[in-house]
């Protein structure tokens, strides 16, 4: 008994990883043939959540992922859990980040003007300080 194990992606869709042509072949002809297809498929409909402005993973974010699993009566606060300590590590560094990178736009605004102001005032500079008419031609200028 011979075992062929083909692998190939449907050219109708990109995201179904199918088993292919999984052939029992005894004595040269085919016995079976068999696809199995081997994604999940996506039950959450994508349109419509980008529509109402939702997020694509709906466990992302709300209040089943950021609030407590649990509260004490007596009012003390409960420990975060693995993934919400995580959650709250990952953006925080994506906080210092952001703060980072928008005080290194601000220097370079800073920078742009004044480069644009020396550059301004080099011009300035240059045209006054070129040849100015002397002789007769100075006298008819000021007149």
């Amino acid at each position: 008994m011979l075992r062929i194990f083909g692998f190939c992606r449907c050219s109708t869709n990109n995201r179904m990883l199918q088993i292919a042509k999984l052939c029992l072949a005894t004595s040269g002809r085919i016995t079976a043939q068999r696809y199995v297809a081997v994604t999940t498929a996506r039950a959450i409909d994508q349109k419509w959540r980008e529509a109402k402005g939702l997020p694509e993973n709906p466990n992302a974010f709300g209040p089943l992922t950021n609030l407590p699993d649990y509260t004490f009566l007596d009012g003390r606060p409960t420990p975060l859990g693995s993934n919400q300590k995580k959650r709250l590590e990952r953006q925080q560094e994506i906080a210092t980040k952001i703060v980072e990178l928008s005080g290194e736009l601000e220097f370079a605004k800073q920078r742009y003007e004044r480069q644009r102001v020396a550059a301004a005032t080099e011009k300035q500079r240059i045209i006054q300080n070129k040849l100015k008419p002397k002789g007769h031609l100075m006298l008819k200028q000021k007149k």
